[in-house]
Formats: structure tokens, C-alpha cells, sequence
């Protein structure tokens, strides 16, 4: 069962499923997300810098999901095992600017806690609050081809694929090519298995 904690301007700052917490990042979690994202697979299949510094985490706390949240633009969560509080991966939902009925979802997951299908716990939740709650149309799933294990994720949460973008999207001054599939709030009632335990789906970003 999802739940919502009320947070500034009405929108619901965290979420919880059955064993996770998802919260907006805060200043004591800059440690375990600089050091989630020395993992050589993040920084291959992100838009993260590399090499990942210190200062690159604190401005993604304090700066990018910060001025996101104000804004209502570019939703950060970062998402927590409940029994341990141990991090467990970040998820994101940013609006499209030309189409507010429109947003793009993103994930990685830390490498220590990969296989145990909290990635699509997550990605489930966030969906869901993205489509239901703040009644968005479309939520868009991109990834560099041959992401297989975030592909494999977006097919669990049950994005539906619908082609190849041939140098489509930037990492770090190079365009690659890109993966896409969607979600609408119709597709949501036929995905099965949200909670149980992944196979190989979030083994790797």
C-alpha cells in the first residue's frame, strides 16, 4: 500500500511501499549517494558526471532536487530500505516543459542492493503517483541501448516499448542512441507482480 506525506505546496513529499521509503534527498544523505555513484555501471548508463565527486553530490541535494521541488518541475526521490534505512536507489520524475501533461521517469539503483526488485517497487510507486495523483497523461521511459536491466524493470512496472531513437540522447557531450517506452494510467491495472521479488531486472542500473 502506498502512502503520501503531505510536503510544501500540496504535493506529497514522500512515499512508502511495503519495504521501501521514498523522500526527497536531504543533506545527510550526500555521503551514501556520492559513494553509491563511484559504481562504474551508474556512471556508464546515467547522465552523472564522471569521475563523481563530493561537490556533484551536494548539488544534487542541494541544488537540483531542491529547486526541482520548488518548482514542481523535476521530482527526486531518494529511496530507502525501511528495515535497515540503508539507501537503495533514486528515482525521478521531470515534467516536460512543452507538455506539463508529460514527464520523464529515471532510476539507478546501488549496486549492494541490486536483484532484490526494490528498483521496481519504486518505479511502481512513483508511476502511480505521477499518473493518479498529479494526473499526468504520459510518463516516458528512456535508457541507452543496452540498458537491458533497466529495460527489464520498465517492462516489470509495464512500459510498453515503442522504438529505437538513433543519436537521441546526451551523456556528457555525446549523443547516443536511446531506448523509449511509455505508461498511461490505463496500462496500470494490467501489470502483475508489483511486489514480488525481481529475477535479474535491477541487477545493474
Amino acid at each position: 500500500m502506498e502512502e503520501d506525506v503531505e510536503g510544501p505546496g500540496g504535493d506529497p513529499a514522500s512515499l512508502t511501499t511495503d519495504r521501501l521509503l521514498l523522500r526527497p534527498p536531504q543533506a545527510s544523505d550526500v555521503n551514501a549517494v556520492h559513494a553509491a555513484c563511484q559504481d562504474e555501471e551508474i556512471q556508464r548508463w546515467t547522465v552523472v558526471p564522471s569521475p563523481y565527486r563530493r561537490e556533484d553530490a551536494e548539488y544534487f541535494v542541494h541544488d537540483l532536487a531542491a529547486e526541482g521541488r520548488r518548482t514542481g518541475g523535476n521530482l527526486i526521490w531518494c529511496v530507502f530500505e525501511r528495515a535497515s534505512g540503508a539507501l537503495v536507489g533514486t528515482q525521478g520524475l521531470v515534467l516536460r516543459p512543452g507538455d506539463r501533461g508529460s514527464a520523464e521517469v529515471g532510476w539507478w539503483a546501488v549496486k549492494e542492493f541490486r536483484g532484490r526488485g526494490y528498483t521496481v517497487e519504486a518505479a511502481r510507486a512513483v508511476a502511480r503517483h505521477g499518473l493518479l495523483e498529479l494526473g499526468l497523461r504520459r510518463l516516458e521511459w528512456q535508457a541507452y541501448v543496452g540498458n537491458e536491466a533497466s529495460r527489464a524493470v520498465a517492462e516489470r512496472v509495464g512500459y510498453r516499448f515503442e522504438g529505437t531513437l538513433r543519436s537521441y540522447a546526451e551523456q556528457r557531450g555525446t549523443f547516443r542512441d536511446a531506448w523509449v517506452a511509455s505508461l498511461l494510467a490505463s496500462d496500470l491495472p494490467d501489470v502483475p507482480g508489483l511486489l514480488d521479488a525481481a529475477g535479474p531486472a535491477d541487477r545493474r542500473v
